[in-house]
Formats: C-alpha cells, structure tokens, sequence
C-alpha cells in the first residue's frame, strides 16, 4: 500500500511560509549557510522530496520492491510545487529531493544562494506543445494565446520548442535561455506566463500551452500523442535527478537509493510504466 506524504491545502501553505523563512536565516544558521555533513545516521529512514508523478511514484516502485532488500528505509513526501523541495532540502527538512533537472536546478541556486547538488540522472520528461482547441501546429494563428511556464529554465525551454517548430522565431544565439523579450517574431501570438504546475489547468483558456511532462501526464495527457509538439530525448540537457544538499553525497543512504534508481529494474518499471515514450530512463552521471 502506498504510505506517501502529500503536503496540500493549509498544511502546505504553512510549511512555505516556515521553509521561507528557513531559506531567508542568517549566516551564523547552519541549516541556511552550510552543507550537510555526510554522516547521517545510516538505519534511519532516507526522506525523499518528490513531485507526485512520476518521481514518487518511481520512489515507490524502489521503495515497495527494492529499498528492504538493499537495506535502506525510504519515506516519500510529495511536493506540488518547483520551489519547496529545494528549501525543504536545503534546511534538512527532509534529505533528498527529485523532481528537477539541472538547469533549474543552476538557476535555484544562483538565485536564493542554496547549494543543492546533482547526485545522479533518473529520467527524462519530454516538454510538449498541448491544445484542446487545436489539432495541430498549422492551426495556431495570429491573435491566439499560447501559456508557458513562468520560471526561467522552463519558459526558456518552452520557447526553445516553439522555435525549433516554427511557431516563433527567437533572436540569435539565444538557445534555451530565452525569455519573452528575446522573440523576435511572435506572429501575432499572445504569451500568458504561469507558474508551471498551473499550466495544464490554464488548456481551457489559452488555445494552446507548453506543459512540462510531469505535469501532462497528471493532467491525463500522453506527451507522445497528444502533443502538438514534443521535445526530442536524444541530447537533451533536461534529465531529472536525485540531488542533496553539498555535503550530503556521501550519505550511505543517499548512494544506495542512486543505484537503485539506476538499476535495471527501475529501467523496466519506467518502459512498463510510461509505454508511450512520455517517460524515458536517463541513467549515469550529471554533467
């Protein structure tokens, strides 16, 4: 049975404004200046912050079917948002997190001054172009709405995919850093930016919107068939991983738990799980 933590409503909103404040301490607090330090208690439970789909339910594939075996306790606490598992992993509420990819990830940090680091790839979420009023690229006209994320490495990222489709044309070099002010020619589109999570529930509004692939699959879209456009895996820069607070990579726990992410097994569940290639393994080494 599935003993996940999920933090919704009022209890989530209370644990933003506390991990806010964590994330805002002074230097001389250690839980917002400095690293862990590796030695964690070995047989306690290794708590993983995780978007729900599909990185908990990964985490609880690992968990049910491979964690007693390997000798490690694992809890699962899902997080419906981009910003709390990284202040949360960043004050030692919780141990791990998986939910995001490495540009994210460089640009989190560089903005609240945490030092969160990659541990090792899981999978990839192809990002798609998705619409309920459309049937496919050649529809979307002059004077309609597109939504794409708001953070900086996704909204860049959906932009890259508007580009490379022939939606927009974007201003040279710009590759997948790319904000509204970079289009160079928006061909009479309209751009609502949201908060990425938000973005599905926005398809009835706009006429079409860059969803990340997480987020699609909840919203009960399949990226590879129901996308206007999708992503290409192969070379993309945008694998999920598990990652730590620096310091924190050497934890026994948090190196049993990154083998068996990318262990066979885990591949199997993943091309079991996701048949239409919305997920997709990604095992090895960040770079």
């Amino acid at each position: 049975m599935r003993k996940n933590i999920k933090l919704t409503g009022a209890f989530a909103t209370i644990t933003a404004l506390a991990l806010g404040l964590t994330a805002c301490g002074t230097a001389s607090d250690p839980s917002s200046s400095k690293g862990g330090s590796g030695k964690a208690d070995a047989s306690a439970p290794l708590v993983v912050a995780a978007s729900p789909t599909p990185h908990a339910d990964i985490l609880t594939f690992v968990k049910d079917n491979l964690a007693e075996k390997a000798g490690l306790k694992l809890e699962v606490k899902e997080f419906t948002d981009y910003v709390l598992p990284n202040t949360a992993t960043q004050s030692g509420q919780v141990d791990a997190n998986y939910f995001q990819h490495k540009p994210y990830l460089d640009d989190f940090n560089k903005k609240n001054k945490t030092t969160i680091v990659p541990v090792v790839n899981v999978h990839l979420e192809p990002l798609g172009l998705y619409s309920k009023k459309l049937k496919s690229l050649k529809d979307l006209k002059a004077g309609q709405t597109v939504a794409v994320p708001n953070d900086t490495t996704n909204g860049g990222r959906a932009l890259k995919l508007l580009a490379d489709n022939g939606v927009i044309t974007l201003k040279d070099g710009v590759g997948a850093n790319g904000k509204l002010s970079d289009i160079k020619d928006k061909k009479g589109l309209e751009f609502k930016e949201l908060e990425a999570a938000t973005v599905p529930r926005a398809l009835n509004d706009v006429d079409a919107a860059v969803i990340n692939g997480n987020y699609a699959i909840e919203a009960k879209l399949s990226p590879a068939k129901d996308a206007l456009a999708l992503e290409k895996a192969e070379g993309n820069p945008y694998a999920n991983f598990l990652a730590v607070r620096k310091g924190d990579e050497k934890d026994a726990r948090v190196q049993k738990l990154a083998e068996l992410l990318n262990s066979p097994e885990v591949k199997k569940y993943i091309e079991d799980t996701y048949k239409d290639g919305s997920i997709v393994s990604a095992f090895g080494a960040v770079k």
